[in-house]
């Protein structure tokens, strides 16, 4: 069992017994095909360690979509875009408007320049620079969650900040989430941040240390729990390896062929998951 099937695992058990219930509350979420509201129950306040010198954190209980996980990453990250047309997946055509922007959110925000001591540089950029030449900063971080531009988003950020902190050469991170769709988004959010953090380690000449995932809301939809209680009774496999090309040095430089995951056994696909919208 991998330390992120355990994770898994006893986050969705607690929300199965402990959850508080959201039917009959006024809720924002409906379910796009019945235009009905999308219940849930939900805990507060999860947080999940990672250890990602130790193992890779793919869930096993069934597969994590590598490829299109860190081709969403990039799209926001490394391309800093706001296009559904710049992404190959489909799960944000939802929210896109007919050009396919999705307004002043994720992508949007990475662009825009600030005033840093160093000079005018985007939010990513000032993460690179810091832990290159002042990695025991404990102000190396970034924030999407931009109150004024809240209204002319298409999806408030879900994912909205990432603190990095340097220890002994070893990159920490604490990303840090309003609002999460277990069954939909775990185990995508776990392995994306995870490659993130590799990603600033390797450019930065530092090894990973740490991801801590912190979830305020953290959510089963209704039509989600069956789902669920099934997916935890499933077996369990190991972790898979981790390969990134060590031979790329520049952040803007990674494409998706440059990760992949090895050895990597896992439960069957679940197809067909309701989305609420």
């Amino acid at each position: 069992m991998s330390k992120a099937d355990t994770l898994f695992i006893n986050m969705c058990q607690r929300v199965l017994t402990e959850g508080f219930s959201t039917e009959g509350q006024n809720v924002r979420a409906m379910w796009a095909d019945t235009n009905t509201p999308a219940y849930t129950k939900k805990i507060f306040g999860v947080v999940n360690r990672y250890n990602l010198a130790e193992e890779f954190p793919a869930l096993t209980l069934r597969p994590v979509p590598f490829k299109t996980c860190i081709d969403e990453l990039l799209w926001i990250w490394q391309k800093k875009s706001n296009n559904i047309h710049d992404l190959k997946g489909h799960i944000w055509d939802s929210w896109a408007d007919e050009s396919g922007s999705i307004g002043k959110a994720y992508g949007y925000q990475m662009q825009k320049k600030y005033i840093f001591k160093q000079g005018e540089m985007d939010q990513v950029d000032n993460v690179l620079w810091n832990l290159k030449n002042d990695p025991y900063s404990r102000r190396i971080m970034t924030n999407i969650f931009n109150f004024e531009d809240l209204h002319e988003m298409g999806l408030e950020p879900c994912a909205y900040s990432m603190t990095f902190n340097v220890i002994d050469g070893k990159l920490n991170g604490i990303l840090n989430q309003r609002s999460q769709d277990i069954l939909a988004a775990n185990a995508w959010n776990v392995c994306q941040y995870a490659v993130l953090m590799h990603m600033m380690a390797q450019v930065s000449g530092l090894q990973v240390g740490e991801l801590v995932h912190v979830i305020a809301d953290a959510h089963i939809y209704d039509r989600h729990l069956p789902v669920i209680e099934e997916l935890i009774k499933r077996e369990t496999h190991p972790a898979p390896k981790f390969w990134i090309n060590p031979e790329v040095k520049n952040f803007y430089d990674f494409t998706v062929d440059d990760f992949r995951l090895d050895d990597y056994e896992h439960g069957e696909q679940i197809k067909g998951i309701p989305v609420a919208v």
